[in-house]
This record gives structure tokens, sequence and C-alpha cells, in this order.
């Protein structure tokens, strides 16, 4: 079974992005709905642009929600509503688009490593994705909750594990897990397999997120790669580099 692999398109390249994509057959991850001067701009402008220039595109369509200080689960409601807020609009944008995924994050802040603060994320990224999933279950997008920051799998694991809501599921990255945390990549895998959807693949030199490609980092692709694909289903995967 072939891959199902995509282009992270930017807002300088998803011209060059498309042309690629339709060369190839390929999917076209969206980046350009993550900043928030996209989002509290013509927006529905961008949008109109983006229907247009993604229609001879055959493949798989995501799109990379906003992520820039998204304190998902934060203490604060305050904060929660506005991380919410961009979520929600982030898939209304989906929806219009045709976009089947919604990529985002969950920055959970690594530097507090206790346990109470632990628990108390957990419960209010569960209620945070579980309001969520109502928006998402209604436009009929899925949300792929990405890895980031997160030292360990459970983190993210735990929750999806308990809030099972078929429109809440993962996106692995997988130069994350090299960067961010000692766990094993194999243990990341086997944590997130029952909710994988979408998998993002670049490579880094183990001190920076700087997404070079495969060939160029501390990450051994060609033993990541036959793991994914024997998963019994399989991620969509995007290539996250220029």
């Amino acid at each position: 079974m072939p891959d199902a692999v995509l282009l992270s398109a930017g807002l300088g390249n998803i011209a060059e992005c498309v042309d690629l994509a339709v060369e190839h057959g390929l999917g076209i991850e969206v980046m350009a709905f993550a900043y928030p001067h996209i989002l509290d701009g013509d927006w529905r402008g961008t949008v109109a642009k983006y229907r247009q220039l993604l229609q001879p595109v055959s493949g798989l369509l995501t799109l990379h929600g906003p992520f820039l200080d998204m304190a998902a689960g934060s203490p604060d409601p305050r904060i929660n509503d506005v991380v919410k807020t961009r979520f929600r609009h982030s898939l209304e944008i989906a929806h219009e688009l045709g976009a089947r995924i919604v990529v985002l994050h969950a920055n959970y802040i690594a530097a507090i490593r206790t346990d109470e603060y632990r628990a108390g994320w957990q419960k209010r990224n569960l209620d945070l994705w579980g309001d969520i999933a109502r928006t998402a279950e209604r436009l009929d997008v899925t949300v792929a909750v990405e890895n980031m920051w997160e030292f360990d799998p459970h983190l993210i694991g735990d929750v999806l594990k308990t809030l099972n809501h078929r429109y809440i599921r993962a996106c692995l990255d997988v130069g994350h897990t090299h960067l961010y945390s000692e766990v094993p990549f194999e243990t990341w895998l086997e944590v997130m397999a029952p909710y994988l959807v979408h998998a993002h693949l670049n490579n880094n030199d183990g001190k920076f997120d700087n997404h070079r490609a495969l060939a160029h980092g501390v990450v051994q692709y060609q033993q990541v790669l036959p793991l994914l694909r024997a998963l019994e289903s399989p991620p969509s995967i995007t290539l996250e580099m220029d």
C-alpha cells in the first residue's frame, strides 16, 4: 500500500507545493491559517484564494491550526477560552477548504514536571478536547493532536484514551519525539498507535527543531518508516520541511 504523502505548504511556497503535489499525486497541509495575522485579517479572502489554489490537488488536504502561545488546558479559564476560539475557527476554515484533518498542538509546559500540574493539565485537556470534539463532529473534520514539548507519550495518550472520541485523534511528530523526549520512538508509537491518523516527518540536529530533510539529522528514518508502515492503519504523512 503506497504512503499517503502530503507537503507542508507555507505562506511563501504554496504555489510551488501545489505544482509538486499535482506532479506526483501528493496532498497538501496548509500552514497559512496557523498564524494570528491571517486569522485576524482578511481570512475569508485567504480561504477563497486557497480554495482556488488547491483545486488541482488530488491528494489529501489537511490544515495546521494555530499553535503560537496556544496553551491548551491552561489553569486560566480566559486563556482556555482564547485557545478554544482559535481551534474552533481553524475547524471552520478546514471545513470550508475541504480539509479532512486539522493538526493542533497540546503544548504541555515541559519545564513543569510536578505530579500535581500533570494531573491538572490532563483533566483540563479532557474538558477542552471534549468541547472541541463537538465542533469537529458537527463539521466532520478530525482533530489530530500533535506532540511538541511533551516528554512522555502518556501525557497526550492518556487524554486520548480517556476521551475515546473518534474525532479527536493523534498526529505524531517524529522529530519532536527525538528532540524533546528521551523516550524511545518505539514507545511513542506503541502509545499513540490506537489514535494515530497523521504524522509529521522531518529531521533535526538534536538541538533545534530545524526541520531538515529526512536524510540529514539524528532521526534514522530507515528504521522509522517501516514501523509506521507496519501499523494496522498507517497514518497519512506530511513532509514538514522546506
